[in-house]
């Protein structure tokens, strides 16, 4: 290839690759509309891995609640962000503070990524997509990593948008130190 040839073709993928990153805010918009900060979090029951048939938002009164949103299980981005999670859970544990994670997978599925990473906090099977909707986390056939923190009273006090999983969890924890301060 000519060295001419060889810039074009660089510089082609250059304007793509830069469409594509300009393209992401717009992605991440059409998870549809955030619930209100400081407003009552939308309420849902959904089927989980557990072996207690479903959960429901308002099992969790009392307590402040993780509810983290993601694509698929045994992906390399959700792993890695469930396994920090599950690292830092008695963190979690030790603040009064439920993780619950959501995606489109099925029951099964979550039981499957359950036991092959550790996980022991609940994973919940929105395999229609409504509750990822009714929290603007909904891209087509499945969830945005997006997280939302509960207080106790079951109001929504913090959104994460644009997740990103290495480190997720650390801010995560110290945002709850701020907000139980």
């Amino acid at each position: 290839m000519s060295r001419r040839a060889f810039l074009s073709l660089f510089l082609a993928s250059c304007f793509v690759l830069l469409g594509w990153c300009q393209s992401i805010p717009s992605a991440l918009a059409m998870g549809g509309q955030q619930p209100p900060i400081n407003q009552i979090a939308p309420e849902f029951t959904l089927p989980t891995n557990t072996g207690d048939g479903s959960i429901s938002l308002s099992d969790y009164r009392g307590k402040w609640v993780v509810l983290y949103f993601y694509p698929k299980d045994f992906t390399p981005g959700c792993t890695l962000e469930a396994r920090r999670f599950q690292e830092d859970l008695p963190k979690y544990q030790a603040k009064n503070v439920q993780i619950l994670g959501v995606s489109a997978d099925d029951i099964d599925s979550h039981a499957e990524f359950c036991d092959s990473e550790g996980l022991k906090f609940p994973l919940l099977a929105d395999t229609t997509g409504d509750v990822s909707k009714a929290y603007g986390s909904w891209l087509g056939a499945m969830s945005l990593r997006h997280t939302y923190l509960i207080d106790p009273q079951g109001i929504l006090r913090e959104t994460f948008l644009g997740v990103r999983p290495a480190i997720h969890s650390t801010e995560v924890l110290a945002r709850l130190d701020e907000l139980q301060a």
